[in-house]
């Protein structure tokens, strides 16, 4: 598997498991003689519990258990979950209203978990649930994004949980009030739900002294932490474990009430007990992603130079605040508020609003796709405007010289983007467009190109162990704090370790996603994972390399002993011995400690991916419908460790923008109730949706990290939101249509044109 060096293509190797029907889920290795949990919800959005009577459901036939969050305090259960608030600009702190794992006094949005029952069946508990009396007394229903409305929390008058700001707005409206040009746009970022392949599911059991929790999660370490905290456990007395994931996309990286609440039932009731959603229950319970409006202001000088640049965003937290929501749309927002270009003055102020529906949290960018796509949007709006090319714009404004920081202090180290997109423009045939575009108008339909360049900056913990283990039957362990929910980490951790010590990649193990064999990880989320497992594991290559070498150099009898080309010798000698040979020699003579090896390593900086996304599309006119005819991507991902696993990745975020963008949007009626609670009225994207994406690459290798690497399981959201946008508006304009608002349905570009014409354009 050396043979070729790093950065060659080689096949996953957890697909010949995962596609035979062997992974192991959740659901798949659910103890013998688990117990099911069906969890009571509220079916109004707003309203005062009166009454919660529970006794019917006790005695119900098969029923072992009922909870209350009135069951779960009287056990001293700690019923408020945690998360993290911002500092207002005021300086005080973000509101911080309980989030119980049951309701409380209060149903705060439909789906809120009410009572959990257990029972020997589904079927059981589902039954017994028809039993459960509750009364209420409706409240008023807030569910704008922009505040207002009845209070959902005493803690957050007008519902604003957070007013954030960042940059010197002064200093930005005097270099607005001087520009030679001045645009502006309103820009509407679409609620979706995040759908992940599998649901949320897990279950609980407890030994008498000790809890595991199993759940398809992104990390067991946060788990571990708010279980010990909640149920006034210590922490060494809580397992926490993470099999094979379908799917997370930030969603499933915080903890949820349902975790909580079956890991105290197995508690009392000293039997396991298993829950998993199903898909409607997930779309009412799952944490949401997006949801904000947002205004973007432009500053031009006569040259076409952006001069400064304002944004005013408020944004949908939902009933409660979630683990991350207040800091996804404010400081990871801002992280890329002024994108790949260089901005003398800007500034962010965002509100964060309370709304009786479901927490709103990380989706796959968590901030930074909602900052590319606003300021895309902008500059594409800004170049129709000023009646120039969107690329010649954006070229114009390029940052040219690094490292360089941003107008809200973000350090970059590195970057090309006019070579970027240079690679897109040629890859894309933007040449050959015009012929195109006439060749769909002479069949009667509308075409459109959009551009949107892009930046990320990687996020999560920049800290992360690897602890290498030499097994007596001749395999070697990886221990990693990372774990796939999908993306092939057993096969580039495998192969990274292989090619730096020259172990057989078939003899690697990666262990992920136990709490008592990992004491501590950073999980997955932010893009961090290859790129900071990977410098762990050279750490640990590098603490085996020296402690061989001297342990060879005496059993050889010399003063040294080098490694290279995945063996150790010794000047003047022909023997060689391999990292295996060397483990094996280590155990006859006694030496355990050369059979385990483990080190932390943490980041000096941030990486920044980056890249030009190309979207052609065709809209006909007639029925509204968009086919995506081409799809053009150019990353910047730095040194690539495995070329195919990159391409999937974005492969997969270029979905999940485009599904966005073309289809998916989350509604409530005017009492909170989610209109779209099922596939029959939810749209996801299908095959015959999504084009072939041309994907190629131009790295400038980072200097944040010694591999000079950059992540990339997000960039193909952050930027195919825009690209898709662009487009639409770039085949629209035309026709007369001015601005539309994600997503676009076949019947909202139908009434757009449809509008226009009746209006005499």
């Amino acid at each position: 598997m050396t043979k070729f060096g790093e950065s060659q293509a080689i096949r996953r190797v957890e697909d010949l498991r995962l596609l035979s029907g062997r992974g192991r889920f959740v659901d798949d290795i659910v103890p013998e003689g688990a117990l099911f949990a069906f969890f009571f919800r509220a079916t109004v959005a707003h309203a005062e519990i009166l009454t919660l009577d529970v006794q019917a459901a006790r005695g119900a036939p098969g029923v072992h258990l009922v909870l209350t969050a009135d069951d779960l305090a009287a056990a001293g259960v700690v019923l408020g979950m945690h998360f993290a608030t911002v500092l207002n600009r005021d300086g005080s702190k973000g509101a911080a209203p309980e989030r119980p794992v049951l309701a409380r006094g209060r149903i705060r949005h439909v789906g809120e978990a009410v009572a959990m029952i257990v029972a020997d069946s589904m079927a059981a508990a589902e039954d017994a649930a028809e039993l459960i009396d509750l009364q209420t007394r409706d409240l008023p229903v807030a569910l704008s994004v922009t505040g207002g409305g009845a209070a959902i929390h005493p803690e957050a008058p007008d519902n604003l949980a957070f007013d954030w700001a960042i940059g010197d707005d002064d200093a930005v409206q005097t270099s607005l009030a001087a520009s030679a040009h001045r645009v502006s746009l309103d820009i509407v970022h679409n609620r979706v739900i995040v759908n992940s392949l599998e649901a949320r599911a897990a279950f609980a059991e407890w030994d008498g002294a000790r809890l595991h929790l199993c759940v398809n999660g992104q990390g067991v370490w946060i788990q571990k932490r708010e279980l010990a905290r909640m149920l006034g456990l210590p922490p060494a007395a809580v397992r926490v474990t993470n099999p094979d994931v379908g799917g997370g996309f930030g969603m499933k990286s915080m903890t949820y009430p349902e975790y909580v609440v079956i890991a105290q039932a197995a508690r009392l009731l000293g039997r396991p007990v298993r829950w998993a959603s199903d898909r409607t229950e997930a779309m009412l319970s799952d944490n949401a992603g997006r949801d904000l409006v947002a205004r973007a202001e432009l500053g031009f000088d006569a040259a076409h130079r952006i001069t400064a640049y304002r944004v005013r965003l408020s944004s949908n937290l939902g009933a409660y605040n979630s683990m991350y929501g207040q800091e996804i749309q404010s400081e990871l927002f801002a992280k890329v508020l002024t994108g790949v270009y260089d901005i003398p003055v800007a500034a962010l102020s965002a509100r964060g609003v309370f709304t009786n529906t479901t927490p709103v949290d990380a989706y796959r960018g968590a901030g930074r796709p909602e900052a590319i796509y606003t300021i895309e949007r902008a500059m594409d709006h800004a170049a129709r405007q000023l009646g120039t090319d969107p690329l010649a714009l954006r070229e114009a404004n390029f940052i040219r010289h690094f490292p360089y920081t941003s107008a809200t202090g973000e350090y970059i180290d590195v970057g090309d983007f006019s070579r970027v997109l240079a690679r897109a423009r040629a890859e894309a045939d933007i040449a050959g467009f015009p012929a195109r575009r006439a060749g769909s108008a002479a069949r009667g339909k509308l075409r459109g190109l959009g551009l949107c360049c892009y930046i990320e900056a990687i996020l999560g913990d920049a800290s992360e162990g690897a602890r290498v283990e030499f097994s007596g039957d001749g395999t070697v362990l990886l221990f990693v704090g990372t774990q796939s929910n999908g993306q092939g980490h057993e096969t580039v951790f495998a192969r990274f370790l292989s090619d730096r010590t020259g172990i057989p990649f078939d003899q690697i193990r990666v262990i992920q996603g136990d709490s008592d064999r990992i004491a501590r990880g950073g999980g997955t989320g932010g893009s961090r994972s290859v790129t900071v497992q990977s410098v762990a594991t050279l750490a640990a290559v590098d603490q085996m390399v020296t402690a061989f070498s001297a342990f060879l150099a005496a059993e050889l009898g010399t003063a040294e002993v080098l490694f290279d080309d995945g063996a150790f010798r010794a000047p003047g000698s022909n023997r060689t011995l391999t990292f295996l040979e060397a483990a094996d020699l280590a155990r006859r003579r006694g030496r355990d400690d050369l059979l385990v090896h483990e080190t932390r390593a943490t980041l000096p900086g941030r990486s920044y991916p980056n890249g030009a996304h190309l979207a052609e599309i065709e809209v006909d006119p007639e029925t509204g419908g968009t086919t995506v005819l081409r799809y053009t991507v150019t990353d910047d991902f730095g040194n690539l460790m495995n070329p195919v696993l990159a391409e999937g990745q974005v492969h997969g975020g270029v979905a999940q923008g485009l599904g966005q963008a073309l289809c998916e949007l989350s509604v409530h009626d005017a009492q909170g109730q989610l209109l779209t609670a099922s596939f029959m009225d939810y749209a996801m994207p299908r095959s015959t949706d999504l084009p072939f994406v041309r994907f190629t690459t131009e790295p400038v290798p980072s200097t944040a990290n010694p591999l000079g690497m950059k992540g990339c399981g997000e960039a193909g959201t952050v930027g195919a939101l825009a690209a898709i946008a662009n487009a639409m508006h770039d085949a629209l304009a035309p026709a007369g249509v001015a601005s539309l608002d994600m997503p676009f349905t076949p019947f909202r570009v139908w009434t757009s044109l449809n509008g226009v014409r009746a209006a005499g354009y």
